[in-house]
C-alpha cells in the first residue's frame, strides 16, 4: 500500500515499514499453553476479576424476551454510566427476525432491562444470486461497532441491517441494506434512526429503504456528530466486514494479505482479514489492527494507511474477535480465546506487554463456562466476541479494563479485571478484608462468578452487623463462585468462618484450596448433611444449618497432606486429593466442580456443529435456593 513521503506521517511510515514488526505486528513470547483438558487451560487466574452476568437468556419470555440467541455485545462509558448493546434472534446466529438490544449501569454491576433500540426491519424486493426474493422479509443484524462518541460530546449507537434470506448466504458479506445510527440522550431515551451510510453497491440508498439519511436531520450538532464518525478513518475501519464497498471509503484491501500466495486470497478474506477489525496504539504511537484469525497491521498515520495485512503466527485464535487496548498503567494487553485447540472460545485470556509489539505474559481471565441451555446453529460452547471500550473514548475512573461478551452465545456478560494485569499476588490477603466492603466491587483483588441467578453480595450479619460475603444460588445450570488468590505457599494455616443457612438435599456448597496451574489438593465439601472430604460417600462432621463455624486448614504440600479442624475439633489428616508444589488460591463455589473438558468437546469439533431445538437443556426456571455466608478469611504462610 502506498504512503505519504512528504511529511512526518510518510516518514514514519517509511520507518514502519522497514521494521521486523511488519511481519509479524504482535507475538506472544511466553512459554505457557493452554491444557485442552480444561476450561481454563490451566493457567494461572489474574488477580481481581469479576464477571457480571448482564442478561439471561429464558426461553419462556417470564425474565426477559424470549429470544435464546444473543451475542456480539459492545460496551461504552459515557456521561458516568455504561451502556451495552447487543443482537439478539429466536435461536440461530444469522437468523430472522434479528433486533439489536441496549442496557445500561451506572456501576457495571446493576443493569437496567433490555430495550429494543434498532427494531426488526422489513426488506423491499430484491435479487441475489439470480434469485428474487419478495418484499417484506426481514433482515438481519449484523454489526461490528456499537457506539461512537463524537467530539462534540454526542454519543451515537450504530447497527446493520443486513440481507440474508437463508443459510447459504451471510449478513456481512456485503450485500446488506447499509448502516443505522441513533442517539442516545442524556436522559437516556434515543433519538430518531437514521442511515448513516447504504450499500450503495447492493442497490439500497433514499429512494428504497424506511429511514432516512442523516443529513436530513435538522439537528445540526447530531449532523456534526455523524461527520466525525465518517471521517474517522479508525473508527469506520469497524464497518468494512459488512460493507466491503469499493468506493475508496475504506483503506485496506484485505485481499492483497501478505503471504496470500500460501492461501486462496477469497478464503483468507472469509477467514478474517479484515473482520471485526479493533485496535490499539503502541507507546511509540503506532497503531496496532487487529481481525479475525490471527491478522494484523500497523499504521504510522492513525490508519490513513497501513503495512501489508498478515498473520500473527503466536496468537492461537478461534476465529472469534479479538480485543486490544492500552490499560491505564500504560501497558498493553490483547484479550482473546488462547484456545488450546484453536476452535474452543475458552478461557478467556489476556496477553500483557510493554511495547504494544512482545507479549511475554499469558494468563486466564476467565474459566467458568456453564452448560448451553439452548440449541441453534453456530452455537459454539464458551466465551465469544470480546469487546472493551474503545480507543478515544472516556475509560471508567477506577482504572479497570472492562470488556463485554457472550457466553454460549446466549446469555450476555461483562468482565471488570483489576489493573495492573496479573496473575501473581504478592500481598497478604488482610484480616479483615471482608469486614471492610460494602458492595463487591470493594473486593477489588477477588475474582467472582456473578450469573443473574447465582448472585454474590456483600450483606449485613444480623447478630454482630458485620459485612459478610453471601452466595445465593437459584440456577439449575450454573452456580456463585468468589475465589481470592494469595502469594504462593508450600506451608499454610487457613481460618474460615462460614454460615451454611440453606442448602437443599441434592446440593452442595464447596471449599477448595488450588493451586495456580488448577491442582486441587484440598477440597471440602458441605451438603445438608455435613462436611465431607473430597469424594468421601459419608461426611467427617455433621453440621447443623444456620450456625457460624470456624473451619481451620493446615497445608503441608512437601508431605502432601492437609489438617482439618472444626470449631476447635480436630478432624484428623488427610491426604492431598492430588500433588501440588504450591498452593495459591482458595474458591468458593455453590456447586459442583465442572473444570474439566467433556471428551466430545476436546478437539473442538462441538463448535461446528448444528444443534437442534431438541438439544435443550431441560426445565430452565429458578431452583431451591442455595445460601452460604462466608464472615472470614485469614491466611498465614507458616
Amino acid at each position: 500500500m502506498s504512503t505519504p513521503s512528504n511529511s512526518a506521517a510518510g516518514r514514519a511510515s517509511d520507518l514502519l515499514a522497514q521494521s521486523a514488526a511488519v511481519r509479524e505486528p504482535v507475538r506472544y513470547t511466553g512459554e505457557w499453553q493452554p491444557d485442552p483438558a480444561y476450561y481454563d487451560g490451566r493457567l494461572p487466574h489474574a488477580v481481581g476479576v469479576h464477571h457480571v452476568q448482564v442478561y439471561r437468556a429464558v426461553r419462556d419470555r417470564t425474565e426477559g424476551t424470549g429470544g435464546t440467541y444473543n451475542h456480539q455485545p459492545f460496551l461504552v462509558w459515557w456521561r458516568g454510566r455504561f451502556f451495552l448493546q447487543f443482537l439478539s434472534a429466536p435461536r440461530h446466529e444469522h437468523q430472522a427476525p434479528t433486533v439489536t438490544f441496549l442496557c445500561s449501569s451506572p456501576d457495571g454491576y446493576d443493569w437496567t432491562s433490555p430495550q429494543i433500540v434498532f427494531p426488526e426491519y422489513r426488506l423491499p424486493e430484491f435479487q441475489m444470486d439470480g434469485r428474487s426474493y419478495p418484499a417484506g422479509l426481514p433482515a438481519v443484524m449484523h454489526q461490528r461497532m456499537g457506539f461512537y462518541v463524537a467530539p462534540n460530546g454526542r454519543l451515537l449507537t450504530l447497527g446493520f441491517y443486513g440481507v440474508c434470506p437463508d443459510s447459504e448466504h451471510s449478513p456481512n458479506a456485503g450485500n446488506g441494506v447499509g448502516r443505522v445510527v441513533r442517539e442516545i440522550r442524556a436522559d437516556g431515551t434515543f433519538g430518531d434512526i437514521y442511515f448513516i451510510r447504504y450499500n450503495r453497491h447492493a442497490g439500497y440508498d433514499e429512494t428504497n429503504t424506511s429511514f432516512p439519511f442523516f443529513r436530513s436531520n435538522p439537528d445540526a450538532e447530531f449532523r456534526d456528530a455523524c461527520e466525525a464518525l465518517l471521517a474517522d478513518k479508525l473508527a469506520t475501519l469497524q464497518w468494512w466486514e459488512e460493507d466491503r464497498a469499493r468506493d475508496g471509503f475504506f483503506p485496506i484491501d484485505p485481499s492483497a494479505v501478505a503471504g496470500a500466495a500460501e492461501f486462496n486470497a477469497a478464503i483468507v478474506t472469509s477467514e478474517g482479514a479484515g473482520k471485526a477489525f479493533t485496535w490499539f496504539t503502541r507507546p511509540d504511537g503506532v497503531v496496532v489492527a487487529l481481525w479475525k484469525n490471527q491478522y494484523g497491521a500497523l499504521s504510522a498515520d492513525r490508519g490513513q494507511t497501513w503495512t501489508p495485512i498478515v498473520r500473527n503466527r503466536s496468537l492461537r485464535t478461534t476465529g472469534a474477535k479479538t480485543w486490544g487496548q492500552r490499560t491505564s498503567d500504560g501497558r498493553c494487553a490483547i484479550v482473546y480465546n488462547h484456545s488450546a485447540t484453536s476452535a474452543n472460545r475458552f478461557p478467556i485470556s489476556a496477553l500483557v506487554g510493554e511495547d504494544g509489539r512482545n507479549f511475554p505474559e499469558l494468563m486466564c481471565l476467565g474459566g467458568e463456562v456453564p452448560p448451553r441451555r439452548n440449541a441453534g446453529q453456530h452455537r459454539g460452547p464458551g466465551m465469544h466476541y470480546f469487546r472493551g471500550i474503545s480507543e478515544g473514548s472516556a475509560q471508567p475512573p477506577d482504572g479497570s479494563l472492562w470488556v463485554a461478551y457472550s457466553m454460549n452465545k446466549e446469555d450476555i456478560w461483562v468482565m471488570r479485571a483489576r489493573v495492573p494485569l496479573t496473575a501473581r499476588e504478592m500481598a497478604p490477603v488482610p484480616p479483615n478484608e471482608i469486614g471492610d466492603a460494602s458492595r463487591i466491587g470493594d473486593l477489588g483483588r477477588w475474582n467472582f462468578h456473578l450469573p443473574r441467578w447465582a448472585p454474590t453480595r456483600v450483606a449485613t450479619d444480623a447478630e454482630t452487623h458485620r459485612p459478610v460475603l453471601e452466595l445465593r444460588d437459584e440456577d439449575p445450570w450454573d452456580y456463585a463462585l468468589a475465589e481470592r488468590v494469595f502469594p504462593a505457599a508450600t506451608q499454610l494455616r487457613l481460618r474460615l468462618r462460614l454460615q451454611l443457612l440453606e442448602v437443599p438435599a441434592d446440593e452442595t456448597f464447596e471449599v477448595e484450596v488450588q493451586s495456580q496451574h488448577h491442582e486441587r489438593p484440598i477440597r471440602l465439601v458441605f451438603d445438608s448433611v455435613g462436611l465431607r472430604i473430597h469424594d468421601a460417600e459419608s461426611p467427617l462432621k455433621p453440621l447443623a444449618l444456620g450456625r457460624w463455624i470456624t473451619v481451620e486448614l493446615g497445608c503441608d504440600c512437601g508431605a502432601g497432606t492437609f489438617t482439618v479442624t472444626v470449631d476447635g475439633s480436630a478432624a484428623g489428616t488427610h491426604r492431598f486429593a492430588e500433588p501440588t508444589a504450591a498452593v495459591e488460591r482458595i474458591v468458593f463455589r455453590t456447586g459442583t466442580w465442572r473444570g474439566a473438558v467433556p471428551a466430545h468437546l476436546l478437539d473442538g469439533s462441538a463448535a461446528r456443529q448444528v444443534h437442534l431445538p431438541g438439544d435443550d437443556l431441560p426445565h430452565d426456571g429458578r431452583v431451591a435456593p442455595t445460601v452460604v455466608r462466608v464472615g472470614e478469611l485469614t491466611i498465614l504462610t507458616i
